[in-house]
């Protein structure tokens, strides 16, 4: 969420920055500036008034004291006529701090000078390919046949004891699954991330600190009678882990495994069939919370962090810069990564890394001392080190030979074994 003093202080530059992002911001910041002036002019009558009836008072005990009883009873109707003009102006306050809270959460988090312009994926920007394309057998498969042919993932039971893009992984399938997040969460933890294992299912407070409510509550599933919430991403408890927190020493690095949960509606087609889109799935995640002037510093070592992930397992990939019409709400710079799935012949993003500078920071009351020992607000990183489905499409289908499905090196240890045969 911006605050609102940066708002008055760069406001043409914001309304020119979100025009990356397809969006015209005049209106809503002249709107709540006014409405700030207003809670302003407010405040300044109440204390005014504070100050009056105080004043009052304090009049009125001396007459008493002084025996002058009749001249202190004649004041009390001034007293109470200020009592209530309080209370008056304590609601308008209220009223407008609210006014100016439901538009600021409307307002979606300022770009980065360098964010490309343009309203969708086509005007994303690659900024490096890596690894080499395989050629496949004659008949290879995608995944989603693979995945029935070696018996790793059933998809039919799981739409039957659940729903659609819900799968149950099977024998190897299994394996290899918990594989890959042993594996990912070691890379992390040999990066410098601290390991935790959060709540999959977090509080409405939550939800609006890290930038998910109220603006993707339709993308989530509610547990209505409890008003909880199934996490999206790990991104969402583990950032909440520093609400209302002062940081005495930065960076803070987090990794984390969980389950996501996502309603993903209005999803169909042959670009969502098996684990290409799902309800449920699995995901690595690191957060950092970093100082600013070193946010954009920590942004590059993390992208070049998920990167190094990729080299290993021998998977083609290609890493774009997120045009405004890509960049989600929060987000003020995001480097996506594709992995190229060649039973299917097309890229599948499996990462997002993305810097929200303070946006999130203000939402959750998270902040640092400077050296003059004022308190500023943080700035907070996260990326998917990494999402495992389209991971593991792309690492079946691009492995597949004549034998069977071989296994990166890297994974072997992991697997304990080298092969699905």
């Amino acid at each position: 969420m911006l605050h609102i003093n940066k708002i008055r202080e760069d406001k043409e530059n914001y309304i020119a920055l979100l025009k990356i992002k397809n969006m015209d911001a005049t209106d809503l910041f002249n709107t709540v500036i006014a409405k700030d002036d207003a809670r302003k002019a407010t405040q300044q009558s109440a204390d005014e008034l504070l100050a009056k009836g105080n004043q009052l008072a304090k009049q009125i005990g001396e007459l008493y004291k002084n025996g002058k009883a009749d001249e202190a009873n004649a004041l009390k109707d001034d007293s109470v006529s200020i009592k209530e003009q309080s209370k008056a102006l304590q609601t308008k306050q209220i009223e407008l701090e609210q006014e100016i809270q439901d538009i600021l959460v409307q307002i979606p988090n300022i770009p980065h000078s360098t964010v490309p312009t343009g309203k969708s994926d086509a005007n994303n920007i690659t900024i490096k390919e890596a690894g080499v394309i395989p050629t496949l057998i004659e008949g290879a498969k995608p995944h989603w046949e693979l995945t029935s042919e070696y018996s790793l993932i059933d998809f039919e039971l799981g739409n039957k004891i659940t729903g659609a893009g819900f799968p149950v992984y099977t024998n190897k399938g299994a394996k290899l699954q918990r594989a890959l997040i042993a594996y990912f969460l070691d890379k992390n933890i040999d990066a410098g991330y601290t390991e935790y294992l959060p709540p999959h299912l977090v509080n409405e407070e939550s939800g609006f600190g890290t930038g998910q409510l109220p603006d993707k509550e339709g993308q989530m599933y509610h547990v209505t009678d409890d008003n909880l919430y199934l996490i999206p991403t790990a991104e969402v408890p583990v950032t909440n882990f520093f609400r209302d927190v002062i940081v005495k020493e930065f960076p803070i690095k987090c990794t984390a495994y969980t389950p996501c949960f996502r309603r993903e509606a209005g999803s169909y087609g042959k670009e969502v069939r098996g684990l290409n889109r799902l309800h449920q799935f699995d995901k690595v995640e690191i957060v950092q919370i970093q100082h600013p002037e070193k946010s954009y510093k920590t942004l590059d070592v993390m992208v070049n962090h998920v990167a190094s992930i990729l080299d290993e397992l021998e998977l083609p990939y290609r890493i774009l810069k997120l045009c405004g019409g890509d960049l989600s709400f929060t987000s003020a710079l995001t480097f996506d990564f594709e992995v190229y799935s060649a039973g299917q012949e097309r890229w599948l993003e499996v990462s997002s890394v993305s810097n929200f500078e303070s946006y999130q920071a203000n939402r959750l009351k998270l902040r640092y001392k400077d050296e003059n020992g004022k308190t500023q607000l943080c700035h907070t990183l996260n990326g998917s080190a990494l999402a495992l489905p389209r991971v593991y499409a792309a690492l079946i289908e691009n492995n597949q030979t004549v034998e069977g499905i071989k296994i990166p090196k890297a994974l072997q240890s992991y697997t304990g074994f080298d092969i699905i045969e």
